[in-house]
């Protein structure tokens, strides 16, 4: 006879998304004001999406609006956060460090 066991251990979801978000401002030059990071992070987020699929959402804000995430004290732009962790401060949006942090939160689900 086949007994069913039942178990009280919830398995994370695989099917939440990731989500990536990405602070940026607009920077003034002397052509007026351009979207640089939105751009960046727009390219970025293709570049997620053409690995992960639907595993990933990115998101960026613009550090003057005000759907902006709060930041750490002392950030520098530009912020990525992944899953609400701080992977980027500052410097350039690096998807190799956006791919490690991911690869991560992905292999500890499978674990």
């Amino acid at each position: 006879m086949n007994d069913i066991i039942q178990c009280d251990t919830e398995i994370p979801s695989t099917r939440e998304p990731i989500v990536v978000k990405i602070i940026g401002a607009p920077t003034a030059c002397a052509d007026g004001v351009k979207e640089v990071w939105r751009d960046v992070a727009n390219w970025a987020g293709r570049q997620l999406e053409t690995k992960y699929g639907d595993r990933v959402h990115t998101q960026y804000f613009d550090l003057f609006e005000s759907d902006c995430p709060t930041l750490p004290p002392n950030s520098r732009l530009p912020v990525v956060f992944v899953n609400d962790r701080m992977v980027i401060n500052g410097g350039k949006i690096s998807i190799p460090r956006i791919r490690q942090e991911i690869d991560s939160l992905i292999v500890n689900v499978l674990d």
